[in-house]
């Protein structure tokens, strides 16, 4: 790809989210909001009324196999995310799917396969991992100032329970898929090799009235290199977040959203066991949707078909869709 290069970006979906995506790609000088694709008439007007575009689909394949079209952004329910990388793919797309990547790990396999087989450039949507602030997380931690990681405690609960699709299953995709995939960082982060270590997992929770689905759930895992995590979510009241690592030397705390980074006021704070507490504060060029719009056209600039960690590669995806399944199926209500 030339190095002048503008994206056309298609978006399959006409949700919050989407309209979120489209101010990234908006803003950015290298990407078009070329293609928008909706099925409900009365969604896709609005959404174009505030992202006017030039091409609109009410077919989600029609957007996908538009030769205009380079870049897949599939913003649809958890549950049929699957579905639409496997088409993107075969139609020779670059794709970047909403977290989280499936409900379950025969679809995941499905999507990466396909993905494989057709040497196309794929990223999950955890936009977070593309910003300076979590390559800021995993240096601390990679750092050894924190010495050896004994223990973390993540938790991000949000009151969205009313506007999400049941088939996205609940709590666990919809919002533990962030504190989960950024333990499996830090615990990347704290390797010698780079790798996760394998776990246990044992968990509680309670399921809504509605749907079914699980609202609440709180899990313990402990990691075959003896750290052990506390791993919490919950979908139906107001947002908090919080994440620390305890180490053997001392502890961080992340102060601000490590999930929702912008542009200023992210700040971490180590406390050493024994010295002067330290504050790290990343200023940054946008948020995280900005970086992750940047990145993906960087890569398709340079031919890459994945990013680098601390972003999500397609091994990584698998491997936090395994914790998160495994999440679910070991929660007990």
């Amino acid at each position: 790809m030339s190095q002048t290069k503008t994206l056309n970006w298609g978006l399959l979906g006409t949700s919050f989210i989407s309209g979120i995506m489209a101010e990234a790609i908006e803003k950015h000088e290298g990407s078009t909001l070329y293609a928008v694709a909706g099925r409900s008439p009365k969604g896709l007007e609005e959404f174009l009324n505030q992202h006017p575009t030039p091409t609109q689909y009410d077919n989600y394949d029609a957007l996908i196999n538009d030769p205009a079209v380079d870049v897949v952004y599939i913003g649809l329910p958890n549950h049929i995310h699957h579905e639409y990388v496997i088409k993107a793919a075969n139609a020779g797309k670059a794709i970047l799917c909403e977290k989280s990547l499936s409900v379950n790990m025969a679809d995941t396999d499905a999507a990466l396969a396909a993905v494989e087989s057709n040497g196309v450039f794929f990223l999950e949507g955890l936009m977070y991992l593309t910003h300076p602030f979590a390559s800021k997380i995993a240096d601390v931690v990679a750092s050894g100032e924190l010495g050896e990681v004994r223990s973390i405690n993540a938790s991000y609960c949000a009151s969205i329970a009313q506007f999400v699709n049941p088939g996205s299953k609940g709590a666990i995709y919809n919002l533990g898929c962030y504190p989960a995939s950024l333990i499996h960082l830090v615990m990347q982060s704290a390797s010698a090799d780079g790798t996760c270590p394998t776990w246990e997992l044992t968990a509680h929770g309670r399921r809504n009235l509605g749907d079914g689905n699980i609202g609440e759930t709180a899990a313990t895992i402990q990691f075959a290199n003896g750290a052990l995590a506390q791993l919490h979510c919950a979908e139906d009241y107001g947002m908090f977040w919080a994440f620390s690592v305890a180490g053997s030397k001392g502890r961080m705390e992340i102060i601000s959203n490590p999930w929702l980074p912008e542009a200023q006021g992210n700040v971490i704070r180590v406390l050493p066991y024994e010295g002067e507490e330290q504050r790290h504060e990343v200023s940054a060029d946008g948020d995280a949707f900005h970086y992750q719009v940047r990145a993906v056209w960087q890569a398709l600039q340079n031919g890459e078909k994945a990013l680098a960690r601390p972003a999500v590669r397609p091994q990584d995806s698998r491997q936090i869709m395994q914790l998160l399944t495994e999440w679910e199926s070991k929660t007990l209500c």
